[in-house]
């Protein structure tokens, strides 16, 4: 893995400066990584200790303890049916799985992209041959967080809808 996608290249909106641990770009607000995603199609997040430990193994299914044949990741594209703006999007896709690195203060935030080889337990894609993109600030993570709990119901589910009936879920 490399920083081959920053080089000679500009991310858009991105002029915070590169983290002093990965050496890859820093996003510091969502706005940022809204302009990122739609210059760059096809990114993920990820949260782990980031590129360089990840260039050494693999995802773990911890549940059956099997190794997966790529890293867990997050999409960042928006769904063709998502009618909200892309930063509702980007600020759900981060709350998604952002306790891992609460539960673990060695766990970052970071964007890549590569090739989807499969799917992992919980549904999620699992990236190969991957391409570090940014690392994300923890104001972003804030503005993030803050973001999804204004604007969403969050935590509620189809069993939570008192009445209501789903026959598509």
């Amino acid at each position: 893995m490399s920083d081959t996608a920053t080089e000679g290249a500009t991310l858009p909106a991105c002029d915070a400066g590169r983290d002093g641990d990965t050496g890859l770009r820093r996003v510091e607000h969502l706005a940022q990584l809204a302009a990122v995603v739609r210059a760059w199609p096809g990114l993920h997040v990820r949260y782990s200790e980031g590129p360089g430990e990840d260039g050494r193994r693999s995802s773990i299914d911890t549940e059956s303890g099997l190794e997966l044949p790529g890293l867990s990741v997050n999409p960042l594209d928006a769904e063709r049916w998502w009618t909200r703006p892309l930063e509702d999007w980007l600020a759900r896709q981060l709350c998604q799985y952002q306790h891992l690195a609460e539960k673990d203060p060695r766990r970052i935030a970071w964007i890549l992209r590569g090739e989807v080889c499969g799917r992992g337990p919980d549904c999620e894609p699992l990236l190969r041959d991957v391409e570090p993109i940014a690392v994300l600030s923890e104001q972003v993570l804030v503005e993030a967080r803050d973001r999804y709990q204004r604007n969403f119901d969050a935590g509620r589910g189809p069993a939570d809808a008192e009445g209501e009936h789903d026959e598509d879920a």
